[in-house]
């Protein structure tokens, strides 16, 4: 393969073409691709990034669209602003992370855990959830 590069590890061959290219080789479009220091934008709709893992990146502003996320990881991201519309996120881990303005609407919350976070403002419909742990508080009280 002309201007591209392979590389094997114990998990698999990743070839560093891209998607373009694959088509024209006829490989399969499973790929990994890794992005170290780049300052890229990226435009991902209807397509797999289960898996994934997000480390020490700028995702603000960032529109996730039919995408599968589903056992990703977020570590030390900023997603603030992030749109994410008809996504898989099971299982994904989101660790450190800046949410600061994201909306989350008709979404499937079942066995969703937050814990140890920044909660000034955040609502859940329409009610702020300072009040709705103060109020928790007191009934235990």
């Amino acid at each position: 393969m002309r201007d591209s590069a392979v590389r094997r590890s114990s998990e698999a061959t990743v070839y560093d073409v891209s998607i373009q290219q694959a088509m024209e080789l006829s490989m399969e479009t499973r790929q990994t691709m890794e992005l170290n220091q780049a300052d890229q934008r990226l435009d991902v709709t209807k397509s797999s990034l289960s898996g994934s893992n997000f480390n020490d990146v700028n995702l603000a502003e960032s529109t996730f669209d039919n995408v599968k996320l589903a056992g990703s990881k977020f570590n030390d991201v900023n997603l603030s602003g992030a749109k994410i519309r008809n996504a898989t996120l099971a299982g994904t881990q989101i660790r450190d992370a800046s949410l600061a303005g994201i909306k989350i609407t008709d979404a499937d919350l079942r066995n969703a855990a937050i814990s140890d976070c920044l909660i000034d403002g955040m609502t859940i419909e329409g009610v702020t959830v300072a009040e709705m742990m103060a109020a928790y508080r007191a009934s235990k009280a």
